[in-house]
């Protein structure tokens, strides 16, 4: 029986990006292959509708798991803020609720407060402080008379 041979075209390739170069040199020693066949795999994996990733790409995967840990911790972190602003706004209105606290001078006082926690707070992560030391701010009175 006569063995067919696969029909082989002859395509002449300049490389000028060294990034490949050293990339398909890579393939070509993992996947113990000459380095035409190493781009001629690249080239099928390029033109194939989606493609694989080398499986030996630790930094594609590196990068995909950071990409979902963005955004997993983006998330969180939002319902931490949202959750600290409750309590904050919570905690200024001292529970529980009392007559004087539907007042707007109160109230305006209570947002102002949790502006200056919150500048307060980005003042120690800028400085990269964790003691949780005191940050300068402005001086505000230590309590609030119900407007009259």
């Amino acid at each position: 029986m006569a063995r067919r041979e696969k029909l082989a075209t002859r395509v002449q390739v300049y490389l000028n990006d060294p990034k490949v170069v050293s990339s398909l040199n890579r393939e070509a020693r993992v996947g113990r292959i000459a380095l035409s066949q190493a781009a001629g795999q690249a080239i099928v994996r390029g033109l194939a509708r989606n493609p694989k990733a080398d499986p030996e790409d630790r930094l594609l995967n590196l990068e995909r798991s950071l990409r979902d840990h963005m955004r997993s911790t983006g998330r969180d972190m939002q319902i931490v803020q949202e959750l600290l602003i409750e309590v904050a706004k919570a905690f200024f209105l001292r529970l529980p609720d009392a007559v004087v606290d539907e007042d707007p001078t109160v109230q305006a006082a209570v947002e102002r407060r949790i502006e200056r926690l919150l500048d307060a707070t980005a003042a120690r992560i800028v400085s990269g402080r964790r003691d949780g030391g005191p940050v300068e701010v402005r001086g505000e009175p230590s309590s609030f008379a119900a407007a009259n």
